[in-house]
């Protein structure tokens, strides 16, 4: 296929905006996300007039948790008076925040979308007491959870720690090495005005915190958070009346065997049908990516990601991220330049990444810039629900 021919060509992100970012904020889910809208719009240097495509991520409302799920798409579209030519919702199936958008513009069923994730789980989790693990707010085990609840995999930590285990024992990994991921992001936050952990983490703090579901400590897990990400895409063509377009170069959102995670058979390898899927869409390299907004829900996703996406073998994330030089912001691959959901805050779903990764190739990103950077990569989750994709400067 000529890259002509590919449809994400079709598409650039033209605006990203968020609301206030914190563990908790006095204003709606509503709120939140309206605050996030009008940024990315303005940020494209677009009015609201101009957008005819609204997604957001879940779509229906709560999903999960309480504060899992805020800014209906019905709420948004009466509050900015939109007229809509394209719509979507999603529960499941987002590999990326901008795929459906893309798809979208690229097709011509809208020139300018916005897409958005809000999330008030940082005031949920405390006026509940604590993060409650969503099996445990379900009143019968149905589904997946018939399968996962009987034997406690009660919460996606508890789901994920024994591929952490089985991926440490296979490969030889230690927490030491794996600690500066969280250790290496935590410096990237403290140059982050909006991350919501900027105080430094020593390694001593990291192999003390308490543990969640062994071998995943506190640090390994992303901070719950009140916040809003908001993304416009838009037709290429219109990318003269933009601001600072960034193009979508590639993406693919590839799930390999069963969409289960009790049923994944190699604990080792996430992530790869959809890297994979993705560099066959594009001339480039993993050596030609200047920096690197991985997925990090857990610190064992962003080594899942780090070694489908080609950046070093399977099994050497451990050797890869020792020490933290190589994924610095001066070093060979920087990494979650913004501090990740490990520090900056669970905006899920890829969205703060993507926000990152776009204000990386404009050079809007203050002091934690990565100097020349002009490609990017970008993952969302894994797994069952795995995206890549690389973005690049205009």
């Amino acid at each position: 296929m000529r890259a002509a021919d590919l449809l994400e060509r079709r598409a650039v992100i033209s605006g990203v905006g968020q609301s206030a970012i914190g563990r908790r904020l006095d204003r709606s889910g509503l709120q939140l996300t309206l605050d996030a809208v009008l940024a990315a719009i303005g940020d494209a240097g677009l009015t609201v007039d101009d957008i005819d495509g609204l997604a957001m991520f879940p779509g229906g409302g709560a999903a999960n948790l309480p504060g899992y799920a805020a800014g209906d798409l019905y709420e948004v579209q009466d509050a900015l008076r939109i007229t809509t030519t394209w719509r979507q919702g999603l529960v499941e199936g987002m590999a990326l925040p901008f795929y459906g958008a893309a798809q979208a513009v690229a097709t011509g069923q809208a020139r300018h979308a916005v897409v958005w994730r809000t999330v008030k789980e940082g005031s949920a989790a405390r006026a509940a007491g604590g993060r409650p693990a969503y099996g445990s707010t379900k009143p019968a085990a149905e589904g997946p959870l018939a399968w996962l609840l009987p034997v406690g995999m009660l919460s996606p930590v508890v789901q994920l720690a024994p591929y952490a285990t089985r991926y440490m024992h296979e490969y030889g990994v230690t927490r030491e090495q794996l600690a500066w991921i969280p250790l290496t992001q935590r410096a990237h936050a403290a140059l982050n005005p909006d991350a919501v952990y900027r105080s430094p983490l020593t390694l001593d703090d990291y192999l003390g915190a308490r543990m969640i579901s062994t071998p995943m400590c506190l640090y390994d897990c992303d901070v719950p958070v009140d916040g809003a990400t908001a993304i416009v895409v838009s037709a290429a063509e219109t990318a003269p009346d933009l601001r600072a377009p960034v193009r979508v170069e590639a993406m693919a959102g590839v799930v390999e065997g069963r969409p289960a995670w009790e049923q994944w058979e190699d604990m080792g390898r996430v992530g790869h049908g959809a890297a994979r899927a993705m560099w066959a869409r594009t001339d480039l390299r993993p050596g030609d990516v200047d920096v690197a907004q991985l997925y990090d829900g857990f610190t064992i996703e962003a080594v899942w990601w780090l070694e489908a996406m080609g950046f070093c073998a399977t099994g050497e994330a451990g050797a890869f991220v020792d020490g933290g030089e190589r994924i610095a912001l001066d070093g060979e691959l920087p990494l979650n330049t913004w501090g990740g959901q490990l520090s900056g805050g669970r905006l899920h779903a890829a969205f703060g990444h993507t926000a990152e990764a776009v204000r990386q190739l404009r050079g809007e990103a203050g002091g934690r810039q990565v100097a020349g950077a002009r490609v990017a990569a970008v993952t969302s989750v894994g797994g069952i629900e795995a995206g890549a994709a690389l973005l690049t400067g205009w």
